[in-house]
């Protein structure tokens, strides 16, 4: 564990270098709302945990998942895709009692072995059944003891389940504990055909009723209902905002300097994810590079916290070095301070549950 406002060399090695930097009245931040975070980052294999130590100071925590990306996070218990699985980590530390000055310690308890599926978001529904964007079969899914996975639903325009990854489905936004909306790229039914449409055939589609509810959209990502509200990210041109379901546009709130993805909320703020646009044919000629050469500006890796009643960003948590590219990021509420056990190190083979 290392924990300060400036955190570097995660990986005890000169090379290469992380380093997280705090913006002032981050950690004050982290205290009132009585929470701590944790993101994912494919592109590093790493899941983060955010949070303050008993001193006060921050708390970073990290750990290796093979390309991990949604994250559903609740005080006791996480799910994590990875590269082919999905993870279920348990808190198993009770009410009051700490290891080592952490308030919460999540353990591997279970994973199903889905195949490389490109997950993107994943949530629980009313059962507490794991569902998931199954980006490369184009569909809403869960898992199965028997297969790679149980498909729930597609969207109307495309034909059939194929491993062609269409029209790049990514995110998902649980109302009542089901799915209703999700994000896809572009409405296309043929191989990847999503990637000539980046730049403003976008849509969220209400899952309940099949139709179209916003459109106009670049690289869309991570809807959620909040507060009344469908927000979502419209990554290709850098801003959070809102779904106006009367009249199909997106109405945006914030602009963030870098590639949005990952939302998670905590009362009047919401904390959004930020990445570096990888320099390939997918991330560039996007309507982002006018929005950062007008302002001036680089394109960040981070954590960024706005506040919805204004849109003001008000916190910030900037990453520099190796890690550029974040997708998934998820509150964990009433824990100060959490860290996991890794399944890469011989420290799993230590933790031991028994039942009474």
């Amino acid at each position: 564990m290392i924990s300060t406002n400036s955190i570097q060399n995660l990986s005890n090695s000169p090379v290469p270098k992380l380093e997280l930097n705090a913006s002032r009245q981050f950690t004050a931040w982290l205290f009132e709302q009585h929470l701590s975070l944790t993101f994912s980052t494919y592109q590093g294999g790493k899941i983060f945990f955010i949070g303050l130590q008993p001193s006060g100071k921050l708390s970073v925590f990290e750990r290796t998942f093979e390309r991990c990306m949604g994250l559903h996070a609740t005080e006791n218990t996480i799910w994590l895709s990875s590269l082919y699985q999905m993870w279920r980590l348990d808190n198993i530390l009770d009410p009051g009692q700490q290891q080592d000055g952490y308030d919460c310690l999540y353990v591997p308890q279970m994973s199903y072995i889905t195949g490389d599926l490109d997950i993107h978001d994943l949530a629980l529904n009313n059962q507490q059944q794991p569902i998931f964007v199954n980006t490369l079969f184009n569909c809403l899914a869960t898992v199965s003891p028997s297969h790679s996975f149980q498909p729930l639903w597609k969207p109307p325009f495309i034909s059939r389940l194929a491993a062609e990854d269409r029209c790049h489905l990514n995110g998902m936004a649980m109302v009542e504990g089901k799915p209703k909306y999700v994000t896809a790229v572009s409405q296309s039914d043929v191989v990847d055909g999503w990637r000539d449409k980046r730049t403003n055939s976008g849509c969220v589609i209400d899952v309940e009723t099949n139709e179209i509810v916003v459109t106009g959209l670049s690289m869309p990502h991570s809807p959620r209902w909040y507060q009344g509200k469908l927000w979502l990210l419209n990554s290709g041109t850098g801003e959070l905002g809102y779904g106006d379901l009367q009249t199909s546009t997106f109405v945006p709130v914030s602009f963030c300097p870098g590639y949005l993805r990952g939302l998670a909320f905590a009362g009047d703020y919401a904390i959004v994810g930020l990445s570096k646009p990888r320099d390939n044919k997918t991330f560039t000629g996007l309507p982002l590079d006018e929005r950062l050469q007008e302002k001036d500006v680089a394109p960040r890796c981070g954590l960024i916290v706005i506040d919805l009643r204004t849109g003001d960003c008000v916190h910030s948590l900037q990453i520099e070095g190796v890690v550029e590219e974040l997708y998934d990021v998820a509150v964990i509420p009433q824990r100060r301070c959490p860290m996991v056990i890794g399944i890469k190190s011989d420290e799993i083979r230590r933790i031991l549950r028994i039942t009474e």
